[in-house]
This record gives structure tokens, sequence and C-alpha cells, in this order.
């Protein structure tokens, strides 16, 4: 992916029953393949005097509310729906909502970016006004009232000097505080597979993928000599957590079928789309406060796709410690 040129901000979008179920495997969030679709349908909706293409975008939370209610388990909050004919619940399978803060920073090209800043600034709030009338992962967009100047929406070219150019993202992301930005980081996944592997030949990305997911909980046995010089084993209990706030996440769809031609396939979503059977597949990602990233770049997902392998996926150019502050 090449470097960034031009950001368009879409800043303090509150998004309400947002689908917190983000995969067959994994909820909380939902995935970045919703936002992807998002700029997707809102390139296609961009009047012709617009000239924008999207390349890719970044998600930084700044609030959630889960829509959910915790005992000793999570269970989502369901609607009561009326009752079907027959005097039963309509069968109706809801999905799990969470409510959103979040901004949204899209990597931009076209002639839109070339314009005045006046201009520039038009074009950000018609493609805001635009963006306000979609949905973004299920979810509705609430509009802004308060009029503050960080909720503005901003089209902004970056300076081609890599000086001032870091001096610009810095002036950002610290007016994206408080928040987190989801990057990528299957570094961890696969260091980790390995640390495993090293225990126990037979481990699995699986296996590691599980392990970073879960809070483990391990039993420690240390030797302790008492003052009479005897020696007694003492047991405790230990929780071993991933460096950071890694979460399981799905980064797109890997084929189990070939690619049928249209038409072929019965009940598929229209006629005139090649067809082909998927499952998800899955990666780990990191929550990360803006002000840690050292490059624009290092936040942003862009569609990756290997079209002969038959994936279909995300990716980030987030690169291990060497994008990150201490």
């Amino acid at each position: 992916m090449s470097d960034t040129s031009n950001l368009l901000i879409l800043p303090r979008l509150r998004i309400q029953n947002a689908n917190a179920i983000s995969s067959p495997m994994t909820w909380g969030f939902p995935a970045m393949s919703a936002f992807i679709g998002f700029i997707h349908a809102l390139e296609r909706k961009l009047p012709e005097e617009i000239d924008l293409e999207f390349k890719s975008i970044g998600v930084i939370c700044h609030q959630y509310q889960a829509q959910t209610t915790q005992d000793f388990v999570h269970r989502f909050n369901l609607t009561r729906n009326p009752v079907d004919k027959a005097g039963k619940s309509a069968a109706i399978v809801e999905e799990g909502r969470i409510h959103l803060e979040v901004t949204l920073v899209l990597s931009v090209e076209g002639d839109a970016c070339l314009g005045e800043k006046a201009d520039r600034d038009q074009v950000a709030n018609e493609v805001a006004k635009i963006a306000s009338g979609m949905r973004i992962a299920g979810g509705s967009l609430i509009p802004e009232t308060s009029g503050k100047s960080r909720s503005k929406p901003e089209l902004i070219p970056l300076s081609e000097d890599s000086e001032e150019k870091h001096k610009q993202f810095r002036r950002l992301k610290m007016r994206w505080l408080p928040g987190f930005a989801l990057v990528l980081r299957n570094d961890l996944l696969h260091a980790h597979h390995e640390k495993l592997a090293a225990d126990n030949s037979k481990s699995t990305l699986l296996d590691a993928w599980l392990d970073l997911s879960r809070l483990n909980i391990e039993c420690h046995q240390t030797e302790v000599t008492d003052e009479k010089g005897n020696t007694e084993q003492e047991v405790s209990w230990q929780t071993r957590r991933a460096p950071g706030w890694i979460v399981p996440i799905p980064v797109g769809y890997g084929a189990l079928s070939p690619l049928y031609e249209a038409g072929s396939v019965a009940n598929t979503r229209d006629n005139s789309t090649p067809f082909r059977f998927v499952e998800s597949l899955y990666s780990v990602g990191q929550w990360i406060s803006p002000h840690r990233l050292q490059s624009i770049d290092n936040m942003l997902w862009y569609v990756d796709n290997d079209l002969d392998s038959g994936l279909y996926r995300l990716n980030s150019d987030f690169r291990t410690a060497a994008a990150i502050t201490d």
C-alpha cells in the first residue's frame, strides 16, 4: 500500500444499534469489513461533481456501550416483537447491538483534494451529509448538534515533506484522544504460535489464536523452606496476559468451493455476480491509543485479496513495535 497523501476525516460519529456480533466466533465490536463496506457504498453515492476515490479506512473508537445484561454471563438485550397470527412470538433472530462513538479516517484520492480550503470543507461537509443518511455496520447515525469544531468533517491534503507530514499527523492524533485505534497484529499471532510450538510441536495457529483470546489463569508451584529447614511446595495462581489490549478479530473470508458462474447457483443474491462458498478468516488485533502511532498508514485498513488462493481479506500496514512509541 502506497503512502497516504490525503485524508477525509469524519469525526465523532455516534452510531446507534450497530451489529456487535462480528463473526461466528467473535463479538464486541463491528468487523472492519463493515467499515470497508460502508466506504464502498459511500463512494457509489457520491455525485459526479465530487471526484473522490476511497482507498482505505481507519477507525478510532471513543466510546461504546454494548447492549447486554451481565450477571454470570453476558446476555444481549432483545426487543419484544409483536406476536404472530397464532398469538406466539415471531421467529425473529435478532443481532447483538452496540452503541458507538467513532472517528473515521479515510485515505482518499481525486481532484476534490486539490481545491482551496473552503472548497475542501464544502466537499467534506457534502460527504458527511450523504453519510448521515446511511448505516454503518447496520447501525443508524445520530446527527451531531453540538456544533463543536472537533465534530466538523475535514478534507486534508498531507504534505510531501516527511517532517511536516509527521507534524500534521501529530496534531491530528491529539484531537482523536481519548480513543483507541484498531490495528492488525499478525506478528503477535505467529510469534505466539512459535512459542507454543517450542513446547508442543502439534500446536497450531488456532491454538495460538485461542490462547491469545482468552484469560489464562495458571498454577505455579515454588519450593519454600521454613526456619527448621523443612521444604514444602507453595501453590499460587497467576493470570497470564498478552501484551497490550489484544482482541480476536475476523479479517475476511476464505474459499471453500470453486468460483461458480453467475446464475449457476440457486437462491443467490443476484444472477449477475459469480458465487463462491466461503468461511471466516481470523487474526489478532490490538487497540492502541492514536498518540502512540508513528504514521497514519499504521492504522489504515484496505482490501488485500488474493483471488488465485481464494482469499478475500483485509490488511493493514501496522508493523510490530517499530510503529509504536513506548
